[in-house]
């Protein structure tokens, strides 16, 4: 970032962010048997198939950013590898951004696109019994809602530090406040942009799933909960892992230490972000093929 010579995020528009956020991206190599860009429900999505299997298992995705940046293309090396290491398709969804589009746009887009797919699985060559979900970010907070709101049934969810607590009150938010990529006043500029300063919404669980009672949390799927050490959403993540746990629900949660908000999307960079794709993966052949 500070080669790039750009201002904090929080400290310029939601344009400006993300075309910095676009300009960290290493484009991906990974080739794939068919990459094309579709519409679901209404809502602009991209189709990773990995094979010409015509029943395939699926991931549908929802990219981070904060619910204002991130698109189609900063998540496409993440999608592209998920896609070949679990063996199956992915889908990632381009939902609405605020500003522009404040809350529950994108969650209105994630149920939306989701639901079409459940319900078209045969004509997008998928198998309507082995669809998962997942998402890093704010992408794991849509996909943690996704899995309790939407009427369908996921067989997994992948979490990557989901924000799962609008209110930003625990500890690691202010033991990380600052240095590591994410920090306290961009989560604030996030969260100020997609619920309009609303504070009421922040303690809802239609926005942050761990308010959640427990008989909605126990239609969450088998989940795995990725944390990061260096990382403000860090403590929330792993409440959310603890929750779903108490509730019934098979949760692995693991937290890799050294790392930073982020990291998911840094494999070519480091190797832990390497194991952690691996490991997504791994869980994802698990669930999608049993």
């Amino acid at each position: 970032m500070k080669q790039l010579g750009t201002q904090p995020l929080h400290e310029g528009t939601p344009a400006e962010g993300r075309a910095n956020y676009l300009a960290m991206r290493v484009p991906s190599t990974v080739e794939l048997h068919e990459i094309r860009d579709i519409e679901a429900g209404g809502v602009k999505c991209r189709l990773y198939r990995s094979s010409a299997a015509t029943s395939a298992p699926l991931l549908i995705y929802y990219h981070g950013g904060g619910w204002v940046i991130g698109d189609l293309e900063s998540h496409d090396d993440v999608c592209r590898k998920l896609a070949r290491d679990a063996k199956c398709s992915v889908i990632a969804v381009d939902y609405r951004l605020a500003p522009e589009h404040p809350a529950p746009a994108a969650l209105d887009d994630c149920i939306a696109a989701t639901t079409w797919m459940f319900a078209n699985a045969k004509s997008l060559g998928v198998d309507a019994a082995r669809i998962a979900i997942g998402g890093d970010s704010a992408g794991g907070n849509l996909a943690a809602l996704v899995a309790m709101r939407a009427d369908v049934k996921p067989v997994f969810q992948l979490l990557v530090y989901p924000a799962t607590d609008m209110r930003m009150d625990y500890p690691s938010h202010v033991e990380n406040a600052q240095g590591y990529l994410l920090t306290a006043d961009l989560m604030h500029w996030f969260i100020d942009h997609y619920l309009q300063g609303d504070e009421q919404s922040m303690r809802t669980p239609l926005y942050s799933p761990i308010l959640t009672d427990d008989a909605t949390l126990k239609k969450s799927p088998p989940t795995l909960v990725i944390t990061a050490e260096f990382d403000p959403l860090r403590d929330e993540g792993e409440a959310y892992a603890a929750r779903l746990a108490a509730a019934g629900v098979p949760t692995s949660m693991v937290r890799f230490n050294g790392q930073i908000h982020g990291f998911f999307s840094m494999s070519e960079l480091l190797d832990d972000a390497a194991a952690a794709i691996a490991m997504s993966a791994s869980y994802l052949r698990k669930y999608l093929n049993s």
